[in-house]
């Protein structure tokens, strides 16, 4: 993998059992991503996109290939060291936002950091500065049944990075608010990618992402069928930093 390699998609290939059948979900898909990426996964329903991005996230292995993220064979880990993996280095945002009832907004979003045992002290002041970015200043102490969707999803994109996650995968993060929520969502996340160089790669149907993604990977019956750099760059490169 190169120096700016983050992640490497090699034959990857998933094929579920349904009794005797076998149904292919992936089919030989080959792609890389660079670092401060941002980056859109689109498809119609059974493209593979959820399938590709649970492989990805270390949800899943592959039924053949690799996935290699910072230089780590996926599949070559055992349970325990993918358990960190996916603590330490990927950070998730569902559809289904996914908070725990129970805990206020700053405990959702200090949840991964307690888990790695950072210090109380450095907890709090990233976390505060998290919510803070995403505009939910005042509003520490709410439950997710306090919240309103769009402010349900900002809680989970904080909860994401708050341990600085190599990679965000984003599966679907608009399907369940607003319009203008949306945008306001999008704008956030296209802020903390470029001003804070965070690399996302969403799996969406939403026009208004893949307008905005650098990068868009169209998948078709678990194969790419395009692979597209939106803004003058090439297939495979990002946008040199400013």
């Amino acid at each position: 993998m190169g120096r700016k390699t983050l992640l490497q998609v090699e034959g990857a290939t998933k094929i579920y059992r349904q009794g005797q059948v076998e149904v292919p979900a992936l089919r030989g898909v080959d792609l890389h991503l660079e670092r401060g990426a941002f980056a859109a996964l689109v498809g119609s329903s059974g493209s593979g996109k959820t399938t590709l991005l649970n492989l990805i996230g270390a949800l899943d292995r592959p039924t053949s290939g690799r996935i290699v993220l910072e230089g780590k064979d996926l599949g070559a880990l055992s349970a325990s060291a993918r358990a960190r993996l996916r603590r330490d280095r990927i950070g998730f945002v569902f559809q289904a936002y996914n908070l725990i009832p129970v805990l206020t907004a700053f405990e959702n979003a200090e949840m991964v950091l307690a888990l790695q045992k950072v210090p109380r002290d450095e907890r709090r002041r990233r976390v505060l500065g998290l919510l803070r970015e995403v505009g939910l200043t005042g509003l520490e102490h709410r439950r997710p049944d306090q919240l309103s969707g769009g402010q349900q999803q900002r809680v989970a994109i904080a909860r994401a990075v708050a341990p600085n996650p190599a990679l965000v995968l984003a599966d679907e993060p608009t399907a369940n608010v607003d319009s203008h929520t949306a945008e306001r969502l999008l704008d956030l996340m296209q802020r903390m990618n470029e001003q804070d160089g965070v690399t996302f790669l969403f799996s969406t149907h939403d026009p208004r992402v893949i307008r905005r993604a650098r990068r868009v990977i169209r998948l078709r019956d678990g194969r790419v069928e395009a692979d597209e750099v939106q803004g003058g760059a090439q297939a495979g490169e990002e946008p040199a930093a400013p």
